[in-house]
């Protein structure tokens, strides 16, 4: 499984940002780490490993992202405003910048999104924000409610940043093509959050799989078992 480490610069960030990339071709899925996490989690705790028969088989090809939290939702140096609009930037990178590069390069019109935990709330929410980008969307015990990061403040960012919020009075015929998959386990304390996302789901007619497994809790042996059940979901 050919592994290939980018650095590139972000004209919406201001900085260079990491990425590791493997396969050779195959499905573009951009992973979203943990909170606070780097472009090498995913390798390192053997969620990459998990799928390798679908990359060395090339039906998919896995772009590990890094993330800025600690200059945004993790940023409690920061004023609230401050770390919302730093996420503003950093989706804004992904979308004008990240996703029209992995377009071209895989020749497809959208991609997919994954993440666990923190990831997951990520892959959603860019996900809803750019439906028109997003075909798969992937989530591995994550939550959705952003506003425990926020201190209190709220403004548009983070209203429009925040799925529970934004999501009932959105509408897009994106949504409708979209394949989701909400993954979560019986004694994952994030459980409540992905029945609650089913339930907004739900109310909006929009089509999901919500996967409970009967074991586990929130960490990574779980998600390893989730990732390559819903990579071959892509057709």
């Amino acid at each position: 499984m050919q592994e290939q480490h980018r650095r590139f610069y972000s004209h919406h960030l201001g900085q260079d940002i990491d990425m590791l990339v493997f396969g050779t071709w195959g499905y573009p899925v951009v992973i979203f780490p943990t909170s606070g996490g780097r472009e090498y989690e995913a390798r390192d705790f053997k969620l990459i490993e998990a799928a390798r028969p679908l990359v060395e088989a090339g039906r998919v090809k896995l772009f590990c992202i890094d993330s800025i939290d600690q200059h945004s939702w993790y940023a409690k140096h920061l004023e609230p405003r401050i770390r919302v609009q730093n996420h503003v930037f950093y989706d804004q990178f992904l979308s004008e910048e990240l996703v029209p590069m992995l377009q071209r390069e895989c020749h497809v019109d959208k991609i997919a999104v994954a993440g666990c935990s923190f990831g997951g709330f990520h892959a959603l929410n860019f996900a809803f924000r750019h439906p028109n980008q997003v075909a798969h969307l992937f989530t591995m015990g994550a939550a959705f409610d952003i506003r425990q990061f926020v201190d209190g403040y709220h403004d548009d960012n983070v209203y429009y940043n925040n799925p529970p919020e934004y999501l009932p009075g959105a509408y897009n015929e994106h949504f409708q093509w979209m394949n989701i998959i909400l993954g979560t386990a019986e004694h994952d304390f994030c459980k409540e959050a992905n029945f609650q996302m089913a339930r907004l789901l739900s109310e909006k007619g929009i089509h999901y799989t919500l996967d409970v497994k009967p074991f586990g809790n929130h960490d990574w042996p779980v998600w390893r078992e989730m990732f390559p059940q819903y990579l071959a979901t892509i057709g």
